[in-house]
Protein backbone atom coordinates (compact mmCIF):
# COMPACT_ATOMS: atom_id res chain seq x y z
CA UNK A 1 0.00 0.00 0.00
CA UNK A 2 1.70 3.30 -1.29
CA UNK A 3 1.78 6.79 0.80
CA UNK A 4 -1.42 8.22 -0.80
CA UNK A 5 -3.40 4.99 -0.11
CA UNK A 6 -2.76 5.68 3.32
CA UNK A 7 -3.77 9.24 3.23
CA UNK A 8 -7.07 8.16 1.42
CA UNK A 9 -7.23 5.82 4.35
CA UNK A 10 -6.89 8.39 6.87
CA UNK A 11 -9.42 10.29 5.02
CA UNK A 12 -12.01 7.67 5.74
CA UNK A 13 -11.19 6.71 8.77
CA UNK A 14 -11.67 10.52 9.87
CA UNK A 15 -14.80 10.35 7.83
CA UNK A 16 -16.18 7.22 9.62
CA UNK A 17 -15.45 8.70 13.01
CA UNK A 18 -17.43 11.75 12.21
CA UNK A 19 -20.18 9.79 11.50
CA UNK A 20 -19.78 7.82 14.63
CA UNK A 21 -19.68 10.75 16.66
CA UNK A 22 -22.79 12.16 15.29
CA UNK A 23 -24.60 8.75 15.80
CA UNK A 24 -23.31 8.64 19.51
CA UNK A 25 -24.26 12.50 20.04
CA UNK A 26 -28.32 11.42 19.01
CA UNK A 27 -28.25 8.41 20.61
CA UNK A 28 -27.24 10.69 23.85
CA UNK A 29 -29.79 13.47 22.80
CA UNK A 30 -32.51 10.60 23.37
CA UNK A 31 -30.94 9.07 26.47
CA UNK A 32 -30.87 12.44 28.16
CA UNK A 33 -33.89 14.36 26.81
CA UNK A 34 -36.54 12.35 25.20
CA UNK A 35 -36.66 8.82 26.85
CA UNK A 36 -39.04 6.83 28.12
CA UNK A 37 -41.32 8.53 26.30
CA UNK A 38 -39.32 8.20 22.87
CA UNK A 39 -38.69 4.51 24.00
CA UNK A 40 -39.50 3.04 20.13
CA UNK A 41 -36.58 5.08 18.74
CA UNK A 42 -33.98 3.45 20.47
CA UNK A 43 -33.53 0.15 18.40
CA UNK A 44 -33.19 1.52 15.66
CA UNK A 45 -30.96 4.42 16.77
CA UNK A 46 -29.01 2.12 18.35
CA UNK A 47 -28.69 -0.25 15.16
CA UNK A 48 -27.17 3.08 13.53
CA UNK A 49 -24.84 4.05 15.96
CA UNK A 50 -23.61 0.38 16.21
CA UNK A 51 -23.20 0.07 12.71
CA UNK A 52 -21.22 3.25 12.33
CA UNK A 53 -18.81 2.94 15.31
CA UNK A 54 -17.99 -0.72 13.51
CA UNK A 55 -17.37 1.06 10.36
CA UNK A 56 -14.98 3.83 12.08
CA UNK A 57 -13.35 0.62 14.50
CA UNK A 58 -12.93 -1.61 11.50
CA UNK A 59 -11.19 1.10 8.99
CA UNK A 60 -9.22 2.02 11.71
CA UNK A 61 -8.09 -1.68 12.16
CA UNK A 62 -6.85 -1.71 8.72
CA UNK A 63 -5.31 1.63 8.70
CA UNK A 64 -3.26 0.94 11.47
CA UNK A 65 -2.02 -2.24 10.09
CA UNK A 66 -1.47 -0.38 6.81
CA UNK A 67 0.73 2.17 8.56
CA UNK A 68 2.66 -0.89 10.32
CA UNK A 69 3.98 -2.15 7.12
CA UNK A 70 4.58 1.38 5.56
CA UNK A 71 4.62 2.87 1.92
CA UNK A 72 5.19 0.05 -0.69
CA UNK A 73 8.75 0.39 -2.32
Amino acid sequence: MGSDDIVVLEKEVRRLQRIAAEWAARLHELAEERLPAAHSELPPLSQFTFDACKAWAEASTRLAAAQQKGPAA
